[in-house]
């Protein structure tokens, strides 16, 4: 059952925030990810404003996903967005029954 990494995001430093982004698209392929959205246009119809940037990544699974967060590539590629080039607000969210 597929599951959904949703992030939020805002960056505070483009040029140390891209040395995060230039490395994740490669760590999530290894966990079968596969980006369906990010950056782009958007509404925030409820919420704060405080984000701008927002990512959707599909896994096969809540598993993979929350692995891909936990192994050490991805841990090393997000110290440069930790160290203040930006923040984010991250879930992980289970694509179960979508009718309940």
């Amino acid at each position: 059952m597929p599951a959904y990494w949703v992030a939020r995001s805002k960056v505070n430093d483009s040029v140390a925030y891209k040395r995060y982004t230039d490395q994740v698209p490669d760590i999530i392929a290894r966990f079968g990810g596969k980006v369906l959205a990010r950056g782009g246009d958007f509404r925030i119809l409820e919420g704060s404003d405080k984000y701008h940037r927002f990512i959707v990544i599909e896994f096969p699974s809540l598993d993979d996903a929350e692995a891909c967060w936990k192994s050490e590539a991805y841990q090393s590629a997000s110290q440069h967005r930790r160290d203040g080039a930006g923040e984010v607000e991250l879930i992980l969210v289970d694509g179960g029954d979508a009718t309940t």
